[in-house]
């Protein structure tokens, strides 16, 4: 374990922040949160949509969240003299928080749900949304982490997923990072974020329907499966080590996008070995850093753990973590029009093959 120290404290409106230290003793309670921040906002509204049989979240007070502000201003960073954040300390290893405008939490206000139709079914939207700073350093990128420093953030998210995936209600756990502008980040502070669900995603749904059926015809993982034949073509493959996997899947739908998968069959973060763990940073760094040669700067991208779901369907999750950008060339970006927003049909403008090619070359 890289984390030597873990301190929860609360937040002045009572929400939760836990400080991961590298090193021992550090008195974080001696840095309160002094500011006189409002209630936080209730839970979200669920409406069931019977069209598509999904669930979408109304949560309207994330209209008014945090948008871009200059770096004197960043609610990321650790607190100063002048300029309290939302990390009291004036200085940081790993920090985890509540999301102050969160799209799921656990404070239901009942009047609030009400009932649309006979068709569309409303509940509170339980879950948990965290920020995780990767670093105090504002400048710094994932990428240009340290690989025991991303050991630390994967002990985190092992630790934040085991706790959340105990919550009453919480069906999955999402950990994810958006990178970019272009993304739609509107805090550029490294940082990361975790979604403790009260339901199952689409996406995830149709994984679970998919590993059923290959599971009812083969009795094999279909994952697992998936892995073992992109590691004998070897066509697709980014890089590996011994634990891990680095491949473009065949049927990619993003320009660029690389899979990055444990060796074994594993449900979720906290079940990775220490083995396991210090083999994932340094290959991830590697896959971050061809992105960023790739077009010679910063590329965007969404970076997002898929771990089993926390009932029904848990054996036939396979953990691992999806990296794609929606850049497609130096100066054009692929855009969601009518195809992939209104129909979720994609349309690929690179080939896959070609995709890996490029980044094995860099």
């Amino acid at each position: 374990m890289t984390i030597a120290q873990r301190t929860p404290i609360r937040l002045s409106d009572g929400r939760e922040l836990v400080y991961f230290d590298e090193t021992a003793g550090h008195d974080r309670n001696a840095w309160p949160d002094k500011r006189d921040l409002p209630t936080p906002p209730a839970a979200s509204q669920l409406r069931h949509d019977p069209l598509v049989d999904e669930w979408v979240a109304v949560a309207a007070h994330r209209n008014t969240r945090t948008f871009l502000p200059p770096s004197d201003k960043c609610p990321l960073c650790p607190s100063t003299p002048e300029f309290a954040t939302e990390i009291p300390a004036p200085d940081y290893d790993v920090v985890t928080f509540e999301n102050q405008f969160p799209s799921f939490s656990e404070r239901v206000h009942p009047d609030e749900i009400s009932q649309v139709t006979d068709l569309v079914p409303v509940r509170p939207g339980i879950g948990r949304c965290e920020v995780v700073c990767f670093t105090s350093d504002h400048n710094s990128s994932f990428g240009a982490l340290t690989p025991a420093r991303v050991r630390t953030v994967v002990d985190v998210l092992a630790d934040r997923t085991t706790e959340l995936s105990a919550m009453d209600g919480v069906r999955q756990v999402f950990p994810f990072e958006n990178r970019g502008i272009e993304i739609g980040v509107t805090l550029s502070h490294p940082h990361g974020q975790i979604y403790a669900y009260p339901m199952v995603t689409p996406r995830t749904r149709l994984m679970l329907t998919a590993a059923a059926k290959h599971h009812r015809a083969t009795g094999n993982s279909l994952y697992a499966d998936v892995l073992a034949a992109e590691q004998r073509s070897g066509a697709r493959v980014v890089a590996a080590n011994e634990h891990w996997t680095a491949y473009v899947p065949a049927a990619a739908r993003w320009p660029f996008e690389v899979h990055v998968a444990p060796h074994r069959h594993l449900p979720d973060i906290p079940a990775l070995s220490d083995a396991e763990r210090d083999a994932f940073a340094p290959l991830y760094l590697d896959v971050l850093r061809r992105f960023d040669a790739l077009f010679g700067k910063p590329m965007p991208y969404i970076s997002g753990w898929h771990q089993a779901v926390t009932g029904e369907g848990r054996d036939l999750g396979y953990l691992h973590l999806q990296l794609f950008s929606i850049r497609r060339a130096a100066d054009k970006l692929k855009y969601l029009a009518g195809s992939e927003s209104a129909m979720g049909a994609f349309i690929n403008d690179i080939v896959p093959e070609k995709a890996a090619q490029l980044l094995k070359d860099l």
